[in-house]
């Protein structure tokens, strides 16, 4: 069985009146990219800084690799992981090489410079690793804080928002990459505002809402938690819509309307054949049919009150 690599067990904390986390318990299994969500002032970044050892907590336990926060082998296990929260903290007047030398020799490595070289060109950096980083773009600041936390080769890594500020080309490399970690033996707990990102990138799903849990597992599970399984995207005529979704739902099946001539069926279905038959056999002929699975941002938003993400 992997091993828990991050762990939080009924923790609670509050500024003042305020209750970011609520009982709140998760655990991120070793081997896993789990992406962590909840609607804007979640808590997402409170547990993050929680186990960081960068905020207190008024009850509950933490732990991060093993180790409590302050306790015996913490700064090990803080060593040991790497993090990007709240954008890259870079020496502006530094290059991107000089930048990543600095993380190296605060981390205690020696004789990085491969290693370094190897991080700037994973991240496409390695034509301008003697830029300053202050001419650097939004999307190229976040490539470098990926790479600089990827440094040490670190058991687990903490990003926030790392697609943030790029391309669709450049989301598309750095999801690769994340998905890639453990095969280099990197955990990952990605924070990110991006649901279909999130549902490409992650194996597992954590989601909070109010500072309290509401929803814990597998992509898989996750997709399947609020009971709305795979069904078929139906197009007819505006005209027909009605009177197709009143026939689909005498067979049996759960139809919702999306307007203009889409539906949405689901229910015990063998094939898309089915669908077509019912219909035909009232007169009505498909415009278009295909399969249509759950996706992540419709359950994210039936679990939040239909609340948006963090940006």
């Amino acid at each position: 069985m992997p091993e828990t690599l991050i762990r939080l067990e009924g923790v609670t904390k509050k500024f003042g009146a305020t209750v970011a986390l609520d009982d709140l318990s998760l655990a991120v299994p070793e081997g896993s990219v789990c992406g962590l969500l909840g609607p804007n002032g979640s808590g997402k970044t409170t547990a993050i800084r929680i186990l960081l050892g960068l905020a207190g907590m008024n009850s509950g336990t933490a732990s991060l690799l093993g180790a409590r926060p302050g306790g015996p082998g913490f700064t090990e296990a803080v060593r040991q992981t790497g993090s990007l929260i709240e954008g890259p903290a870079l020496y502006g007047r530094a290059t991107a090489r000089q930048n990543m030398q600095i993380q190296a020799a605060t981390l205690g490595l020696a004789d990085a410079g491969a290693e370094i070289d190897d991080l700037l060109e994973l991240v496409d950096l390695g034509d301008r690793a003697d830029s300053n980083a202050r001419t650097f773009s939004l999307g190229m600041k976040q490539r470098l804080g990926l790479a600089i936390s990827l440094l040490g080769k670190p058991r687990l890594v903490l990003l926030d928002e790392p697609t943030n500020g790029l391309d669709p080309s450049g989301i598309v490399e750095i999801r690769e990459l994340i998905k890639q970690l453990p095969e280099r033996g990197v955990t990952v707990l990605v924070s990110s505002h991006l649901l279909s990102e999130v549902q490409l990138m992650c194996d597992r799903v954590t989601i909070i809402n109010k500072g309290r849990l509401v929803a814990d597992g597998t992509m898989e599970e996750i997709l399947a938690s609020t009971g709305v399984g795979e069904g078929y995207r139906v197009y007819v005529r505006i005209s027909q819509a009605e009177a197709a979704t009143a026939i689909l739902r005498r067979a049996g099946l759960e139809v919702e309307d999306r307007g203009e001539g889409s539906l949405v069926a689901r229910g015990e279905i063998e094939d898309d054949s089915e669908i077509t038959r019912i219909l035909a056999e009232s007169g009505i002929w498909l415009r278009g049919l295909m399969r249509e699975r759950p996706d992540l941002e419709r359950v994210f938003l039936s679990l939040t009150d239909g609340a948006g993400d963090e940006s």
